[in-house]
C-alpha cells in the first residue's frame, strides 16, 4: 500500500472518530442544555449581572494563602476562651492564628490536587467537654472525626492511646459519604449536628447521628430513603433540609425532587416527590422568599453560573413544584452555601461564592476572581432579595462557617479554599 493510500485511510478514520466523539458529547450535554432550556423558559424576571466591587461591610484577615483544605470550622480547641479556625489537618490558634498540625499533611498544588478535606465541622463530639474536629474526605469516602487530646504534647493522628495524639475516629463504620453538598443539620432535633447525606454502597438518603451521650464515640447511621435513589451518586449535587409542604416535619430536598419527612427518621420509607429545582448545585437551603406563605428553595450552581430560587406552585397535576427565578449571575462555581443574619433584621441571609479554581482550571470562570457574597431577603417586597459583595479576592469552598469570632455579638464569616483561608468580620451598621 503506498503512502498516499495510507495517509487518505488515516484522515478518513480521523474524520470518522471525529463525528462520534461530537455524537458522544452532544448526548451527554442534551440532558444540562435542556434544563437550562426549561429554566430560561420559566424565568419571569431576571437579575442583572453587578460589578464585584466589595462593600466594605467585613474586615478582611488572610490566615494563609497555601491551600491545606475546601472545608473549613471553628472551634476553641486549647479552650483558652477564644475561637480557633479549623482547616483539614491543621488548626489556627487565635489571636493571632498559629498553625498547628494535627495529623502529617501538606500544602496542595490548587492547580493540580485535591486536598484530603472536603468539608469540615468543629463540635465536641464525645462531649468530654473539649471541641473536636470532624472532616468529610473525598466524595464517596468515609468521614472521621479527630479527638481533642486536651492541651496534651504531641500532635499526629493514629497511634493508638497516646497521650498527645489527635486520635482519629471512622465515622458510622466507613460509610462512604456521597453528594457534594452533605449538610451539618441537626436531624434528630436533640440539639446536636448530624450529617444529611448520601450512602455510596446502598444508594439511599441517611443520616449520620453524632453520639449523643457523653463518653460515646460512635457515630450512627440512620436511613431516610429507599435504596437506588437520586441524589446518592459519588459526585451528585445539592442537597437541603427543610418543611417543603408546610406539615411542621422537616423533608430533603435534591434537585430532582424531595422526600417528605415522617415522624419517623430511621424508617428508610420517606416518599419521593419529583420536582425541577434545576441543575447541580450546592447547599440547598429551604425559606419563605416572597412571603407567600409556603417555603421556596434557594440554590447556587456547583460547576457554572447562577444562583436561584425555586418558588412553590401547584403544577398542573395538582402536586407541588417550583418556578424558577434567577437571583445572580455575579460569579459561576458557587459550591457551598449558608444561612446566617448578617444585618440583624431578623431575617436569616444567603451567603455563597466561588469555588476558585473548582476543577483546577477547567470550567468555565473557575478562575475568575474568587467572590464572596450574600443576600438579604425582604419578603413582600419584589424582587425579594438584595446582593451584597463582600471580597473579589477569597471565594468560598465546600462549606462555609459563620460564628462571632471576635465577642461582638455579630456572625463573622471564615472560609477556606484553593485560594488559600480567610476570616471576615462583620462591620455592617444597623
Amino acid at each position: 500500500m503506498n503512502t498516499k493510500i495510507k495517509t487518505t485511510i488515516r484522515f478518513v478514520l480521523s474524520i470518522l472518530l471525529l463525528c462520534h466523539l461530537t455524537n458522544a458529547y452532544c448526548q451527554q450535554a442534551d440532558p444540562l442544555f435542556k434544563v437550562r432550556q426549561q429554566q430560561a423558559a420559566n424565568i419571569t424576571s431576571r437579575a442583572t449581572s453587578t460589578t464585584a466591587v466589595p462593600s466594605g461591610d467585613f474586615k478582611k484577615t488572610t490566615i494563609t494563602r497555601d491551600f491545606l483544605s475546601e472545608g473549613v470550622a471553628v472551634a476553641d480547641l486549647n479552650k483558652d476562651g477564644r475561637m480557633d479556625i479549623v482547616a483539614g489537618y491543621y488548626w489556627f490558634e487565635a489571636p493571632n492564628w498559629t498553625r498547628h498540625e494535627m495529623a502529617p499533611s501538606r500544602t496542595y498544588d490548587p492547580r493540580k490536587e485535591y486536598s484530603n478535606s472536603f468539608l469540615n465541622l468543629g463540635m465536641d463530639v464525645n462531649q468530654d467537654g473539649w471541641d473536636d474536629v470532624v472532616i468529610v474526605d473525598f466524595p464517596g469516602k468515609p468521614g472521621f472525626w479527630f479527638e481533642n487530646p486536651k492541651n496534651q504534647p504531641g500532635r499526629s493522628a493514629g497511634a493508638v492511646d497516646s497521650p498527645g495524639q489527635w486520635m482519629k475516629h471512622i465515622l458510622a463504620d466507613s460509610v462512604g459519604i456521597t453528594n457534594e453538598s452533605p449538610g451539618f443539620v441537626d436531624v434528630d432535633g436533640d440539639g446536636r449536628p448530624d450529617i444529611l447525606c448520601g450512602d455510596k454502597a446502598k444508594k439511599q438518603i441517611v443520616w449520620l447521628k453524632s453520639p449523643s451521650k457523653p463518653g460515646e464515640t460512635q457515630w450512627k447511621r440512620f436511613a431516610l430513603s429507599k435504596e437506588n435513589v437520586a441524589g446518592t451518586e459519588p459526585f451528585a449535587h445539592g442537597i437541603g433540609f427543610g418543611d417543603i409542604n408546610m406539615d411542621g416535619i422537616k423533608d430533603v430536598v435534591i434537585r430532582n425532587g424531595w422526600f417528605q419527612g415522617t415522624t419517623d427518621n430511621k424508617s428508610g420509607n420517606w416518599a419521593f416527590h419529583p420536582a425541577s429545582l434545576g441543575e447541580p448545585c450546592s447547599h440547598m437551603q429551604v425559606l419563605d422568599v416572597n412571603g407567600d406563605g409556603k417555603n421556596d428553595v434557594v440554590t447556587a450552581s456547583a460547576h457554572a453560573l447562577g444562583v436561584w430560587w425555586y418558588e412553590q406552585i401547584i403544577d398542573e397535576q395538582v402536586q407541588i413544584n417550583f418556578k424558577t427565578h434567577l437571583m445572580s449571575n455575579t460569579t459561576a462555581q458557587t459550591h457551598s452555601s449558608i444561612m446566617a443574619d448578617l444585618n440583624a433584621d431578623g431575617r436569616a441571609d444567603y451567603i455563597t461564592g466561588k469555588r476558585f479554581l473548582a476543577h483546577h482550571g477547567r470550567d468555565p470562570g473557575d478562575s475568575d476572581p474568587a467572590i464572596l457574597m450574600w443576600f438579604e431577603f425582604s419578603p413582600g417586597k419584589e424582587p425579594f432579595f438584595k446582593e451584597h459583595v463582600i471580597d473579589n479576592d477569597s471565594g468560598a469552598g465546600l462549606n462555609i462557617t459563620v460564628k462571632d469570632m471576635n465577642g461582638d455579638r455579630k456572625p463573622d464569616i471564615i472560609v477556606a479554599n484553593k485560594n488559600g483561608i480567610f476570616l471576615f468580620e462583620n462591620k455592617i451598621k444597623k
